[in-house]
């Protein structure tokens, strides 16, 4: 068996939902990013026949990403029409997985060079509305938006699977007694470091601009933000007894992501130095309405298939959907909290659901690079009750 590395990861600034970005086709954005992969590897600006594959995440496909969003995003960035392109789908974890197929390919030597990442525009999702089996019903028909969430629900599903999102994760905090003021808190922190990340340039390797579009960084942060302003906010999804509000969740985002995987042998032919080793996987489900601690089980089982432990683990990129949710898999790893997303995370970041899992992953082969920790974890919890994790071994070191 080979070895997979990460040789190169970077992504788009994230924009807010109708932002900045909302006049960016997410095929576009995808192109950008792989483009911006191929000019950053001396070996693929000589020959972009190296890559042997694009593998894509995305979350929806009903709109311009015209269901094969990857194989899109390779032809409109110009590289040759042999580079094969395949789009994954599991929801928020789908760049993530996009990343653990590829890894595969190249451990099993089917591929030595695969470009991953995901894509979103949650602001261009389009609307839906079912196919009736007759023309011209009588009766009316419901737009379903596919932004986020459950739509066109198949009615044999148990009610208590198809709760909101958020619902969903009052009921996961009530279980793990997670408490506003916790997560308000961890809200605001993730702001905090967001914020300082990029003022400390931490993400100027990592983010590459999108043309004509002035946002220089993540557009949803706000580094001002306190845990006082945050706890005055009016909870979203229950009246009364809430906890969890726009404050305290991710909020809906634009945005790509890339990352460049290859063998050892790769490293010649790419012109570039690797990051980290892939050194372990894992996938996890549990009940739809419990996703928040789907990633608890995914990294247990990716850190024993790494063989080793969290004693060795020095830092976690784990996707902040909710800070509830967030909290109940830190404590149940009980881990350090400041080892897990020090450069901000998706509360301040975003979340666009295709990219997400790609961010994570760069962002912890930077982390681990600049830090020189030897292990790190990036996680992510998945609607309908999935996780995924991926261990990473810095090479740098």
């Amino acid at each position: 068996m080979n070895d997979a590395f990460v040789y190169d990861a970077l992504r788009t600034p994230f924009g807010r939902f109708g932002g900045a970005l909302a006049a960016t086709r997410p095929d576009d954005l995808a192109a950008l990013v792989v483009r911006a992969a191929v000019d950053r590897s001396p070996g693929l600006v000589a020959d972009a026949g190296l890559l042997d594959e694009v593998v894509f995440g995305n979350a929806n496909g009903a709109g311009e990403e015209n269901r094969n969003v990857a194989r899109m995003a390779t032809l409109l960035a110009g590289l040759p029409t042999s580079i094969p392109g395949t789009t994954v789908n599991r929801l928020c974890g789908s760049s993530l997985d996009a990343a653990m197929i590829a890894s595969r390919q190249i451990e099993t030597g089917d591929a030595d060079v695969v470009l991953v990442g995901g894509v979103e525009s949650m602001t261009r999702a389009p609307w839906v509305m079912p196919k009736t089996e007759k023309p011209y019903p009588v009766g009316s028909l419901e737009l379903s938006s596919t932004t986020l969430g459950w739509r066109l629900v198949n009615p044999a599903m148990p009610s208590e699977w198809t709760v909101s999102l958020g619902e969903a994760t009052e009921q996961l905090r009530e279980r793990h007694g997670v408490t506003r003021e916790r997560q308000d808190e961890f809200a605001a922190r993730s702001h905090r470091l967001a914020d300082d990340a990029w003022t400390e340039g931490f993400y100027d390797h990592l983010v590459v601009p999108v043309p004509g579009v002035g946002l220089s960084r993540d557009e949803s942060i706000r580094g001002d933000t306190t845990v006082e302003r945050l706890a005055g906010l009016r909870t979203s999804f229950r009246k009364e007894g809430g906890t969890v509000t726009a404050g305290n969740a991710s909020p809906l985002n634009d945005g790509a992501s890339a990352v460049l995987l290859g063998s050892a042998a790769a490293q010649e032919r790419l012109g570039l130095d690797p990051v980290a080793r892939i050194a372990g996987r894992g996938a996890s489900a549990l009940d739809p309405q419990l996703f928040g601690f789907a990633p608890v089980e995914a990294a247990d089982r990716a850190l024993a298939r790494a063989g080793i432990t969290w004693a060795d683990v020095s830092a976690v990129e784990l996707n902040e959907a909710f800070a509830a949710q967030s909290l109940a898999c830190i404590d149940a790893w009980g881990i350090d909290p400041d080892i897990v997303n020090r450069h901000g995370g998706a509360i301040a970041i975003g979340h666009p659901l295709g990219a997400s899992g790609g961010r994570i992953l760069g962002t912890l082969a930077r982390d681990l690079q600049g830090s020189g920790g030897r292990w790190g974890v990036a996680c992510i919890c998945i609607g309908v009750g999935q996780g995924l994790a991926v261990v990473l071994e810095n090479v740098t070191v």
